[in-house]
């Protein structure tokens, strides 16, 4: 098999990372779309007068909103570009932004929260996308750090929106957030516009056919494949993540406790998709997954036992530092064996299927808990999509070995 060839000095070069910089600025501004709504829902659950359920469908919708947006807006982006996009994007979440926040009712505040959602979708899976269009050799550590802006953003934000919340209240939160957006991701966007040069495009094409023809699948099969995988080990990954803070309440040690629990997973994930960025310049995506995908299962297992405060601070960060890494490496494995040129629409159809994953886990957590009175099902539930993602990613990375020609018989 012919090597590789070199990278171009447009790849892994000064611009790329002058361009990784500034897309990360994007990422921190423009992922607030996914936690400002979760910060603002007691106040919203309160002025509206609503349960919990009804106070959470501008969340759901948010969520519905950024899956479809990372798939229609990942195809757009390989026809138009990401400046565009993100430009068009950053128009649209201000406007939801500020009529948001001369909402009336609940119903109008949904609506707006499904097309912020859709907005907010373009600063993660296809921006990832295009920055792993930059790089080569450094892919693995690039994509890993755009995609941390996602946890980054969750981590900043809230604690701007608390002063803001304490004071005058959800809706001057929003137009702060309206007011930021357009500030900082227009300039932001409009110095992204320069497209990726022909040669490095060319060059990252001849890389990944190569791949492509050592994985024995088709682009639309292990695309495919690859969605099927993201449901599962999303579906494992929102047990703790949307239900921690409710379980910690289940056991008496109330929802502040839970929360701690929460951001020290995020703050885990931050370090897990660092490192697995690095294992994945070395070992590729596939087995990067692998590695990370095992790891949340282990982690998942050890919830089962465990009931203790400090046992539990202990297992919330383990499954923080192994689950962490696992989305973006989807998309290191959709650069390293499919077309490059439909990086967009095949990075953001993967993602849209990781999304529906944490939808889907999210609400059967909740429905066996109803059912059984309990978690232990539902972290069972949880392991057993996560044993289907580790045997479609082993499948896909016996099929994609280098295949060595067999001696003729004598």
């Amino acid at each position: 098999m012919n090597a590789a060839p070199a990278a171009p000095l447009s790849l892994d070069s000064r611009a790329s990372w002058t361009r990784l910089g500034l897309s990360l600025l994007v990422s921190l501004i423009g992922n607030v779309g996914m936690w400002a709504i979760i910060v603002i829902l007691p106040a919203v659950q309160a002025e509206f007068a609503v349960d919990r359920a009804d106070a959470s469908l501008p969340y759901t919708l948010t969520m519905i909103g950024f899956a479809l947006g990372n798939f229609l807006i990942g195809r757009a982006v390989d026809r138009w570009g990401v400046a565009r996009c993100l430009a068009g994007s950053a128009v649209l979440m201000a406007a939801g932004y500020a009529v948001a926040a001369l909402a009336p009712n609940l119903a109008t505040l949904s609506a707006l929260q499904f097309l912020i959602g859709f907005g907010t979708a373009t600063s993660f899976g296809p921006l990832i996308a295009d920055v792993s269009q930059w790089f080569l050799r450094r892919r693995g550590i690039a994509v890993a750090i755009i995609a941390s802006g996602n946890y980054l953003s969750g981590a900043f934000w809230p604690l701007i929106l608390a002063d803001i919340l304490a004071g005058p209240g959800w809706r001057t939160a929003y137009m702060v957030i309206a007011l930021t957006t357009l500030v900082v991701m227009l300039p932001a966007t409009w110095l992204l516009r320069k497209p990726l040069p022909a040669s490095a495009m060319q060059a990252a094409e001849t890389a990944a056919a190569l791949k492509a023809r050592d994985s024995g699948l088709s682009p639309r099969a292990l695309t495919w494949l690859l969605a099927v995988a993201g449901i599962g080990c999303c579906v494992a990954m929102s047990m703790p993540q949307v239900h921690i803070v409710a379980y910690c309440t289940d056991l008496g040690y109330g929802p502040a406790v839970g929360a701690e629990m929460l951001s020290l997973m995020l703050m885990g994930g931050v370090v897990s998709r660092l490192i697995s960025g690095l294992l994945a310049d070395r070992l590729g995506g596939v087995v990067t997954l692998i590695i990370g995908s095992s790891l949340q299962m282990l982690a998942l297992f050890l919830y089962l036992p465990t009931t203790g405060l400090t046992p539990l601070y202990i297992v919330s960060l383990i499954f923080g530092l192994s689950q962490g890494g696992i989305v973006p490496a989807y998309a290191i494995i959709v650069r390293e064996y499919l077309p490059a040129r439909e990086a967009g629409a095949r990075v953001g159809l993967v993602i849209m299927a990781t999304i529906f994953g944490m939808a889907l886990g999210g609400w059967m957590s909740g429905l066996i808990y109803d059912i059984t009175g309990s978690y232990r099902w539902a972290f069972l539930n949880g392991i057993a999509f996560n044993a289907l993602n580790v045997a479609i990613m082993l499948a896909i990375w016996m099929r994609a070995r280098p295949r060595h020609p067999q001696p003729a018989p004598a």
